[in-house]
């Protein structure tokens, strides 16, 4: 048949460990070496004599019949006379025609796309079933062979023929029917569907028992049709049931290492199962598993061994057997002994896939695990240090673990962070990000290694892992002062600010919490403003990630320590997002209401008119203005607009500016304070310190008979603390010139001195500058808290109309007042000082002003129907408290209307202000 009868290639062969070459047995069948064997050729296919494929032994010949028509020997050149031929009632023919299909297939890929063309697979499928069985077995030869083409495949799938290649895997077909219909099975099984269909045939169950074949291409073909057919969860959990452990296991002992690999390779999957590892550790598999990496001649199989290992690591039982055997020790000394770079790599990954579990952990520190792993750091192989690292960042759970990196292994991964490998600098990053978490001495080896410039060299990495990783270090590196500042010193905060623009969200994360960390004085905070760094970090607090949003708030809060960078903050809208992701039931956490409070600090007058509460430390500046109560989002105007409308009915805004031209009367002592703003700039200071001395919200002055009579209400200032320590009295002109410039640097907006709005200031106040000065010469000396509380509350009911009892109210006709001072001054705003009629909030106001000129702590806070008070805090004598015998404190209210200068105990907010009010 011309090209159908060509003398067949036989396959690869399988080659038995430590064979030269193929076995070159002796042979017999057609053509010498039989087509489709792996490892040899068996006497024959038939229980006949040799000769051709298939061939039928036959009985001596007797001349035909004359009815019956004679035999015709046909030589066919062409490939579709002999698919025609599939179609014949005569299984001789039929043999003959699945021998020559079956010769013409192995050549090559070509010939099998050109059966498929003509037709031959369809009336192939039907002999897989027929009766005759040589028929039979030649047709599953030729599946064997056909199923390696993918459009074969396919066809396949769509003819149904799974249950019929599956049953010819049964126990009392020929072992050559097993070979070719395993090998088609295992072809099938590469796709997806054909697992599907092999799994819902039944197929797993004769597969595994075929793994008992004395034939090694039948146990070959068989073990990666399962190793394919595993890969899907469900076929592990039906193969644990199908106890295919065993006889897996007993594979490894074959002497094909093709076999074996296979095997090893199954094994590493479905170690991913529990039960399968029991399964594993109960059948003595770790035993062969160590055999294997203790023989050197089976060095080709250590890789897949380790990956086994590992998953079996992986539980606690496993461990412990395996440590108690020796084995571990076996395995730690062939990983950092071993030259092969891929087993050393392997040997890493398993100790980390172990290492994750505390109990395992624990064993791996008894058995001085971290020994090899920084031996495993100092190899040439990047894959290697990579695994190596990976291996110490899962250690670094176990505190002892951690100890031991101090000394041995950080430095090696210092070192590892200036590689040109991004991959080695990400995983060395991420060690030391473990190493050094709640670990102050690693954080202190990191920085003494100099790994300070390595890892800021790192936040310019191209891999976002890395960039991670080294901000966490830097981070905790960051929580011990020394180490903030030599950060700081290596220009951080200009380096962070790619990181904070970063498209990924842990990046921004980690990046925005060492902005946090390191921003914490006020050179590292001033270089991050003038870097630019203020709004990649306020546009994070858009983020919609929750940790993103949470680690920017903290930094926005820390930023906003000073009034420069906290002004610079509001400008670029991080007050108004943060208001906005407050309003979010969803999106608001606890940093971003802390970090709105902290810009809101800044920003007294917009505090004041959303939360209607000022507390003891908000100190009220020149500049504030009371607006009134507004709603949550919405924008409060700003000074300068509400200064240049029109009057109106709207409630009239109340200022508070100290600034003027106008100078003291001559007759006044003290002439050594030359003018207003002088004596205010140094009173108002007064009370710097008192946001340190909050109690519940409220400044607590506590009454020392034994102190100078102007020492009580008075506190330190920033810069008269650095040079002179507490101040003793007021009239030192230095300090007092020191808090004119701080105060002079402190609302240059206001005044116009220094800012380019200079064609606009707010309006002067001469009545409140001269309140002021008042109140600095005749109560600042009072010693007694109470006393000085009770003089100003009566001073400030005298300015603004004097005492009303609850019965002249309505006519006290401050309303009309006021619309006249709207009317003169053509301006909602009325400076304080001109109110001569005023109400609850006009007094409250003042009061809380001027207490803040002369260090009495108090605060403010408004009510409904423009009621507004002053809470104070003083000790009670007749209770004493817990702490060193000291009298207890407690709030008490100011009466500013019916009773100035009287106080009432605060109990019951509702029901005492109600009554009192």
């Amino acid at each position: 048949m011309g090209a159908l009868t060509a003398p067949c290639v036989p396959r690869a062969q399988l080659r038995r460990r430590g064979a030269a070459s193929p076995s070159n047995e002796a042979q017999q069948g057609t053509g010498g070496s039989r087509p489709g064997r792996l490892l040899g050729l068996r006497s024959s296919y038939s229980a006949g004599s040799p000769g051709r494929m298939g061939k039928k032994i036959k009985k001596e010949v007797e001349p035909p019949p004359k009815d019956v028509f004679d035999p015709l020997m046909i030589e066919s050149k062409k490939a579709a006379t002999v698919v025609l031929m599939l179609r014949s009632p005569e299984e001789e023919i039929l043999a003959k025609a699945c021998e020559a299909i079956y010769k013409f297939a192995l050549k090559g890929e070509e010939n099998k796309a050109t059966l498929l063309e003509l037709g031959a697979v369809e009336p192939l499928t039907k002999l897989l079933t027929h009766e005759d069985k040589i028929v039979r077995r030649n047709a599953t030869m030729i599946f064997g062979i056909l199923a390696s083409n993918n459009d074969v495949k396919k066809l396949l799938r769509e003819l149904d023929v799974m249950n019929s290649v599956i049953a010819q895997l049964a126990p009392e077909e020929e072992v050559v029917i097993h070979e070719f219909a395993s090998l088609c099975l295992a072809n099938m099984s590469a796709e997806y569907t054909s697992k599907v269909q092999i799994f819902e045939h039944g197929g797993l169950e004769p597969l595994i028992r075929l793994l008992s074949s004395p034939d090694p291409d039948v146990k070959k073909n068989s073990m990666e049709c399962i190793y394919n057919l595993v890969q899907d969860f469900q076929c592990r959990t039906t193969l644990q049931e199908l106890n295919a452990i065993p006889p897996i296991l007993e594979l490894l002992k074959s002497e094909y290492p093709v076999i074996q690999l296979l095997a090893l390779k199954t094994l590493g999957v479905i170690t991913n199962d529990k039960e399968s590892r029991t399964m594993l550790r109960d059948n003595q598999g770790l035993d062969h598993l160590i055999k294997i990496l203790e023989t050197k001649e089976l060095n080709d199989l250590h890789i897949e061994a380790l990956a086994v290992i590992a998953n079996c690591l992986e539980d606690m039982d496993t461990m412990v057997q395996i440590q108690q055997t020796g084995g571990l020790k076996k395995l730690l000394s062939f990983a950092e002994n071993s030259t092969i770079p891929d087993i050393q790599k392997n040997a890493a990954k398993a100790i980390t896939k172990a290492a994750y579990d505390p109990e395992n952990r624990k064993l791996f520190h008894e058995q001085e695990v971290e020994k090899c792993l920084v031996a495993l750091l100092g190899s040439e192989n990047d894959g290697t240090k990579i695994a190596a690292s990976q291996a110490i960042s899962a250690m670094c759970e176990n505190s002892g673990s951690k100890d031991f990196f101090n000394n041995q292994g950080i430095p090696q991964l210092i070192q590892l962070l200036k590689s040109d490998n991004e991959e080695v600098r990400e995983a060395a990053a991420l060690a030391l990000a473990n190493l050094t978490t709640c670990n102050p001495a690693n954080a202190n080896a990191a920085a003494e290694a100099d790994g300070i410039d390595p890892l800021i060299n790192v936040l310019s990495s191209k891999r976002d892992g890395a960039i991670a990783n080294a901000a966490t270090v830097l981070t905790n590196m960051a929580m011990q002062e020394p180490l903030r500042l030599n950060i700081q010193n290596h220009d951080i905060m200009h380096a962070i600010i790619s990181p904070l623009r970063s498209a990924n969200t842990v990046v921004q994360s980690k990046a925005a919490l060492a902005v946090a960390a390191t921003a914490c004085d006020v050179e590292a905070r001033t270089e991050l403003r003038n870097s630019g760094g203020l709004e990649p970090l306020v546009e994070l607090l858009r983020s919609k990630n929750d940790e993103v949003r949470k680690h920017a708030s903290w930094a926005v809060m820390v930023c906003a320590g000073d009034e420069l960078t906290a002004n610079e903050l509001c400008r670029l809208g991080a007050l108004d997002i943060l208001e906005e992701v407050n309003l979010s039931g969803t999106r608001r956490n606890k940093f971003s209401e802390a970090a709105y409070n902290k810009l809101l600090n800044n920003n007294l007058s917009l505090k004041y008119s959303q939360t209607g509460y000022l507390s003891s430390s908000n100190i009220i500046n020149d500049g504030f203005y009371d607006y009134g109560r507004i709603n949550p989002g919405t924008k409060l105007l700003p000074l300068k607009e509400l200064c240049l409308q029109e009057p109106s009915d709207l409630r009239a805004v109340l200022l508070i500016n100290s600034k003027s031209d106008v100078s003291p009367p001559s007759s006044m002592e003290d002439k050594s304070d030359v003018g207003y703003g002088r004596s205010i700039s140094s009173s108002s200071s007064l009370r710097r310190s008192s946001k340190e001395k909050t109690n519940a919200g409220f400044g607590s002055p506590i009454e020392d008979k034994s102190e100078p009579a102007s020492g009580r209400n008075t506190v330190v200032s920033k810069s008269a603390t650095k040079e002179k320590g507490w101040r003793k009295g007021r009239g030192k002109k230095e300090e007092e010139k020191v808090k004119e410039e701080e105060e002079v640097m402190v609302v240059p907006k206001f005044v116009g001195e220094g800012s380019s709005d200079k064609e606009w200031c707010p309006p002067s106040d001469p009545d409140f500058s001269m309140y002021v000065y008042e109140v600095t010469k005749s109560i600042l000396p009072i010693t007694n808290i109470k006393e000085q509380i009770e003089v100003l509350a009566k001073y400030v009911a005298e300015k603004m109309g004097g005492k009303i009892t609850k019965e002249k109210i309505p006519d006290f006709s401050w309303e009309l007042h006021i619309s006249e001072l709207k009317f003169q001054l053509k301006s909602n705003v009325i400076p304080i000082g001109h109110v001569k009629k005023g109400i609850f909030y006009h007094r409250a106001l003042l009061f809380k002003a001027l207490a803040d000129r002369i260090g009495i702590g108090c605060s403010l806070v408004r009510g409904e129907y423009g009621r507004a008070w002053n809470e104070v805090m003083l000790q009670n004598e007749s209770r004493k408290g817990v702490i060193g015998g000291l009298p207890a404190p407690e709030v008490y209210v100011v009466d500013l209307m019916f009773h100035p200068g009287g106080l009432m105990k605060l109990r019951s907010r509702e029901a005492d202000l109600y009554r009192f009010l």
